[in-house]
């Protein structure tokens, strides 16, 4: 890991560790599986925590964008380690067109609405994703007020579910589930 970050340097945009939010997520997901096979975004991939489980798990083709570059490395460090492999995309949020969308079966984000000026553009490519077709969107959060800002408006205007959640394992967890769209996917 010291090798890693001294080659890719520090994450700029706090994608420097796993983030707790990961294990609501892969524990959501094990309650509510992906299909086999499904194609995954995982925005703000950052280590790839939640794209690399469901590439394991799901075997799903896992695609991990990430507005900081220097996160691909750990990324795919992780991946290697889980026998998986999750490809990269350097993208902002609002940079995602509906098109883009279209080619994923599910989105999913952990510990990803931190700033105020998030929860809009979140919103935003939450709606688009369901609009391009996007059976799942799924974000962990560990409670910020800019997720539960996003959670009450995706709940009035898509349709979306947030669920209180809790984890004990692999590491105690307290937060957040926000699901729009429908399970199977």
């Amino acid at each position: 890991m010291r090798k890693l970050r001294r080659e890719a340097g520090e994450a700029t945009l706090h994608g420097n560790k796993f983030w707790k939010s990961s294990c609501l997520m892969m524990d959501y997901l094990k309650r509510h599986p992906l299909k086999q096979g499904a194609r995954v975004l995982d925005l703000g991939c950052g280590w790839g925590l939640g794209g690399i489980f469901c590439a394991k798990h799901f075997h799903a083709r896992v695609t991990g964008l990430d507005a900081d570059p220097s996160v691909f490395p750990f990324l795919e460090y992780h991946a290697k380690l889980n026998d998986v492999s999750v490809d990269t995309w350097h993208c902002r949020y609002e940079k995602v067109t509906k098109s883009d969308l279209a080619e994923y079966d599910a989105v999913i984000g952990t510990d990803i609405c931190f700033w105020d000026n998030l929860e809009p553009t979140l919103y935003n490519l939450a709606r688009r994703a369901l609009q391009a077709g996007v059976g799942r969107v799924v974000l962990a959060d560990p409670g910020r007020s800019p997720f539960f800002r996003l959670a009450q408006r995706a709940e009035e205007k898509l349709g979306a579910e947030y669920l209180d959640w809790a984890v004990s394992r692999p590491m105690k967890a307290t937060g957040g589930i926000l699901v729009a769209g429908e399970t199977g996917a």
